[in-house]
């Protein structure tokens, strides 16, 4: 699915300009480090496709024991946020995220990445024979022992005849997680039922075992909807995982099973899981 945006023009330069806004820190203010002390952003320039769209990537790099987050950031962390809202010639994006990593931090579990996230971004102009102005904000949490948002400003010149570096973009689509069907999946059904502040979701997924420890994530079509994993159980192909959705009305609400999204984590691997259907 493509993410649909109006946006305005600025194009600074035929290169990549990062502005992050954090208040100057230092170890004898008792104050947490500067924020481009710990990631640098670049974007990595991609190509132009004979379809006339053009692969691109964010690659974030962090210094040692930081971590930010995957789109669905777990009990504790901060949600990324992706606005490309100062761009020209841009129709639509769709990222590909690669299969994240899942932490436990003092009992609280969090999904995400160490040292580096390279994060395609297939960018759909609406011209496609001329260059895309890509530029609006990042928004990120990383975290150590200490959590710190990062407001990051991008603005960069895409030809439309662009031939950047294509491996590091690559290597990243590669590691994205198996659709249902390379993961051997024979269905998914959610069962519904209201509790005092939400909703309760029983998952069962009939396919092979992942790995040690899997974990499954729901995502909903409201990002504002808090997710909560109570629990998740494997019986030879059987998984279970029960969550608990909690809207900002703190009541129960619709909830169309088409449009939830489940990933499967384990060993390094993902499985994406788009619905499920009722039992």
């Amino acid at each position: 699915m493509y993410l649909i945006m109006n946006w305005t023009s600025t194009l600074a330069a035929a290169f990549l300009a990062v502005t992050v806004f954090c208040a100057p820190a230092s170890a004898q203010s008792g104050l947490p480090p500067a924020i481009e002390d710990i990631v640098d952003i670049e974007v990595l320039p991609g190509w132009r496709g004979s379809d006339g769209q053009h692969m691109a990537a964010l690659r974030i790099r962090l210094a040692d024991g930081w971590k930010t987050y995957w789109r669905a950031p777990g009990q504790s962390g901060i949600p990324p946020s992706l606005n490309w809202s100062g761009s020209d010639n841009l129709k639509g994006v769709k990222f590909h995220w690669p299969v994240p990593d899942v932490f436990d931090v003092g009992g609280m579990q969090t999904i995400g990445y160490e040292q580096e996230l390279v994060l395609p971004m297939t960018l759909v102009p609406k011209s496609s024979g001329k260059p895309i102005a890509l530029s609006g904000k990042v928004n990120l949490g990383v975290c150590k022992d200490v959590c710190i948002p990062a407001d990051v400003s991008i603005s960069v010149a895409l030809p439309a005849q662009g031939a950047g570096s294509k491996a590091p973009i690559k290597r990243a689509l590669r590691q994205r997680p198996d659709t249902a069907k390379e993961a051997g999946l024979r269905g998914a059904v959610c069962d519904v039922e209201p509790i005092s502040d939400g909703l309760r979701v029983t998952v069962k997924i009939d396919m092979p075992k992942l790995g040690p420890n899997e974990v499954v994530v729901v995502e909903t079509a409201d990002p504002s909807v808090w997710v909560s994993q109570v629990s998740t159980a494997r019986e030879g192909r059987a998984l279970t995982s029960v969550t608990e959705l909690v809207p900002s009305s703190g009541k129960p609400f619709l909830l169309n099973r088409s449009d939830l999204r489940l990933t499967v984590l384990a060993a390094g691997r993902g499985v994406d899981i788009r619905g499920c259907t009722g039992s």
